[in-house]
This record gives structure tokens, C-alpha cells and sequence, in this order.
């Protein structure tokens, strides 16, 4: 997945969230994602929420804040 891939290469620190064992976390994801259960969904911190991101945006916004949620439905990886 290149999401995560990213994430690990460039040392983020963040959070591996598993949308079908925590129902909070695909209710969030619907939230965000105007009723579709789009992964990977990310959260940083300040606010900002990537969907489905290409490696030169998520390395973008590591750039401003290394922090970041990363909600995935866990069957993928």
C-alpha cells in the first residue's frame, strides 16, 4: 500500500486504524468521505485530511506535520 509505504519511509509517526474492527473509525471515514468508504483515508492532526493521496501529496503534507491517523480497512494489508 502506498500510503503506508510513504508514512514508513519517511518516519512518520502514526496511527494504523482498521475500519472493520473499529466502528467509530468507519463512521468517521463515511463522515469524511460523503457516505463512501473511501481508504485510505488520513487524518492529520491540524485538521486537514488527505483521501486516497498520491506519494507527492501525502510527502507534501508530512512536510508541514510528520503526525497523522491513518484509517484502513485492514483486509488490504
Amino acid at each position: 500500500m502506498l500510503a503506508k509505504f510513504v508514512l514508513d519511509s519517511q518516519g512518520a509517526n502514526y496511527e494504523w486504524v482498521d475500519i472493520d474492527k473499529q466502528p467509530s473509525a468507519a463512521e468517521t471515514v463515511l463522515e469524511l468521505n460523503g457516505g463512501y468508504r473511501i481508504v485510505p483515508t488520513i487524518v492529520f492532526p491540524d485538521g486537514r485530511v488527505l483521501v486516497e493521496p498520491s506519494r507527492r501529496q501525502l510527502e507534501a503534507a508530512l512536510a508541514m506535520n510528520p503526525g497523522c491517523a491513518l484509517l484502513r480497512n485492514g483486509r488490504f494489508g
